[in-house]
């Protein structure tokens, strides 16, 4: 006879950092010249509403308030809603710079 511990896992959801609600007006486009709403924020990604339709697996230039242009991969779109994977995670400190709770320089 075997007998083993059993320690179950604790699930977390599928997303891989802590997602923060905001309202920010951004920008995508290398020249910055179409209108978005980041909607929540984590430090790998965002959630947009746009007002024109993204297509699932394009990069987008997304500038953001107080920190400028990051690259993002367009994960998936929904009408004029979609989700979007950073190439480079945010640092803790302009994850706290854009959310506003922490600033920079000070």
């Amino acid at each position: 006879m075997f007998a083993a511990e059993f320690e179950p896992a604790i699930s977390e959801g599928r997303r891989r950092s802590i997602r923060a609600p905001v309202s920010l007006d951004a920008h995508i486009g290398k020249a910055a010249r179409t209108l978005c709403k980041v909607v929540d924020l984590s430090i790998h990604g965002a959630r947009l509403q746009t007002y024109s339709a993204l297509k699932r697996g394009s990069s987008i230039w997304l500038t953001l308030p107080h920190i400028g242009q990051v690259v993002a991969d367009v994960m998936w779109a929904d009408d004029f809603v979609a989700g979007c994977q950073f190439h480079t995670p945010l640092t803790p400190e302009l994850f706290g710079a854009v959310t506003g709770n922490i600033r920079l320089g000070g």
